[in-house]
């Protein structure tokens, strides 16, 4: 069998990091992820928000280094979990439980947590973080301001690592 979903979209809210009873961290947000086409009557593209979990250290990279309005590609899979609300209704819903998260945007000069607040802001390609694997944020690695073309790299120690 196969389960494998890959989504592209913003982040609705700044994601949640809690902790298990047994000090496992979970992350929680939602993606707002617009769909391919567009309305016919109103020439719009429709918008499905979809909430994904997150958990260990993949938890803790998106909630240390992703907030409101930034992009994410989240790798996973679909889940699908049955509860009982408030009224004893029983309810189903779907969830993307994520594997691998990786930027979907880059950071702005100065902008600390890298939120853009507005949809399509800035380009849109992977960052080359994720797999829940904490990275050093690019200014720390000499990585020149936007706009530069080419920068000399201000840590060269002369040790190459290939």
């Amino acid at each position: 069998m196969l389960n494998h979903i890959v989504i592209m979209g913003w982040l609705a809210r700044d994601p949640e990091l809690r902790h298990t009873q047994s000090g496992t961290p979970v992350a929680t947000f939602r993606l707002a992820v617009d769909r391919d086409f567009k309305d016919k009557n109103t020439g719009e593209r429709a918008t499905d928000w979809i909430d994904v979990v997150a958990w260990r250290g993949t938890g803790e990279f998106v909630s240390r280094y992703f907030s409101k309005g930034r992009m994410a590609v989240v790798e996973g899979r679909l889940q699908m979990r049955d509860w009982t609300d408030k009224d004893g209704n029983r309810r189903t819903s779907a969830e993307v439980v994520a594997d691998n998260i990786y930027f979907g945007d880059s950071r702005r000069d100065g902008d600390e947590r890298g939120s853009y607040g507005e949809r399509g802001a800035g380009p849109s390609y992977g960052g080359g973080y994720g797999s829940g694997r904490p990275s050093a944020p690019a200014a720390d690695y000499g990585v020149p301001p936007a706009g530069d073309q080419f920068a000399e790299l201000t840590d060269d120690d002369g040790d190459l690592p290939f």
